[in-house]
């Protein structure tokens, strides 16, 4: 979710958007860039989009914690 901590290939990021079709931050087309997640870390990597296709098997990435946002989402 949007403001999750991660960290990319061991360098501290954030989620910067999720592009899931159905909300397209800053006018994204699902339909061109497909489903996925938009990573912001600023000391290498810069912004990273990550593909929905490709997550599963991107082993570099791992969830530290939850925006405050979307741990109250949770049921």
């Amino acid at each position: 979710m949007t403001g999750d901590r991660v960290l990319l290939h061991g360098e501290a990021g954030e989620v910067e958007f999720v592009l899931d079709g159905d909300n397209n931050p800053e006018n994204w087309p699902a339909d061109v860039y497909g489903r996925g997640v938009m990573i912001a870390e600023p000391k290498v990597f810069g912004l990273l989009y990550l593909p929905e296709k490709d997550l599963a098997d991107f082993e570099d990435l791992e969830l530290i914690s939850r925006s405050s946002s979307s741990a109250a989402a949770l049921p």
